[in-house]
């Protein structure tokens, strides 16, 4: 069959097989009544011309075959990725499609996502990247679509908000460091500005100027290994360097580490102890073995299949922990 024809319809399918439209409509529903000699009659008809089930078109009526749209930047990073390929895989679990649209991050190109997401008739949107306007999600719920922020921070009406419980995290990153010895600290973030970023440093500040401990922040760039760099040619080139350097991520740490090693001749952790946050699967490698933060990407995932699949499920707050995974880049207390 030529790869240029176009696709067979169910009106063609019903003249072939002798049966009425709706009959042809019955034999790819599940559940739906039909005869057993009708249903061959169909299936052999759509085999002979190639036929297949619109789904698109079914959407439009059936909110549950309508996709779900997945919103994301910079989804070649490590975390971003996994995150992605989790929350896919579950989504499309419940027999639902995915709509990918890859966003720059800031606060127009998400509206114009979301825009996107109503104009091809999303049953939902789950926001993995940027910050949307409170107005624009309460348009896509008003519209029927289902909205899901994933660490996103906010907290406005209406939306699912599935976040992580950043303070504490923070309380046993400075508690990891305190036993270990260390009395100044560094603070490697970037200058993307995303909620959950914002939440860590605001977190793992306060609780070191609560200790009246001295703290450097350095913002050299976007969240990339590239950035960790420059942020440990800055902090370690000062003539006072600190004991212990926290990095709001894995890939800043990365860099940070091979710049502390590699350059400085630093000795990780007797010279200096530091914690990323994620868990991404470079922080177990060997040349790593950076203590981090392990972020529950198969649970957020989970989560935001539980609130798709229960249409009762009203606006919520859902906060899961950031637990502590110990290697060796802090010293033992």
């Amino acid at each position: 069959m030529s790869s240029s024809r176009k696709f067979a319809s169910a009106e063609e399918v019903a003249r072939l097989a002798g049966v009425s439209r709706s009959a042809v409509s019955r034999t790819f529903t599940d559940g739906a009544s039909v005869s057993e000699q009708t249903r061959q009659k169909v299936l052999a008809a759509a085999a002979e011309l190639n036929y297949h089930v619109n789904q698109l078109a079914r959407g439009l009526s059936l909110e549950s075959s309508r996709p779900v749209c997945l919103v994301g930047n910079q989804l070649g990073s490590p975390f971003l990725s996994s995150l992605l390929e989790a929350v896919s895989r579950h989504i499309q679990a419940l027999g639902r499609a995915v709509m990918l649209i890859n966003t720059s991050g800031d606060a127009e190109a998400v509206e114009s996502a979301l825009h996107q997401a109503l104009e091809y008739r999303a049953s939902a949107v789950v926001v993995l990247s940027g910050a949307p306007a409170e107005s624009l999600v309460q348009t896509c719920m008003q519209s029927g679509l289902r909205v899901v922020l994933v660490n996103r921070g906010q907290t406005f009406n209406g939306p699912v908000h599935i976040t992580l419980g950043h303070e504490e995290a923070m309380e046993e990153a400075f508690a990891l460091f305190y036993r270990a010895g260390c009395r100044s600290f560094g603070l490697v973030s970037s200058t993307a500005g995303t909620p959950s970023l914002v939440a860590r440093e605001q977190a793992f500040a306060q609780r070191v100027n609560d200790s009246g401990l001295p703290l450097v922040t350095v913002r050299a760039g976007p969240t990339r290994y590239a950035t960790g760099q420059e942020a440990a040619r800055q902090l370690l080139g000062r003539a006072q360097r600190p004991d212990a350097v926290l990095c709001t991520t894995d890939l800043l740490a990365c860099g940070f580490l091979d710049t502390a090693r590699q350059t400085f001749k630093l000795d990780i952790p007797r010279d200096l102890c530091v914690m990323g946050f994620d868990n991404i699967e470079q922080a177990s490698w060997g040349s790593y073995e950076l203590s981090t933060f392990h972020h529950p990407v198969e649970e957020i995932a989970a989560s935001v299949a539980q609130q798709l699949a229960d249409e009762r499920v009203a606006g919520q707050i859902i906060q899961l922990p950031a637990t502590p995974v110990w290697r060796g880049t802090i010293r033992p207390g």
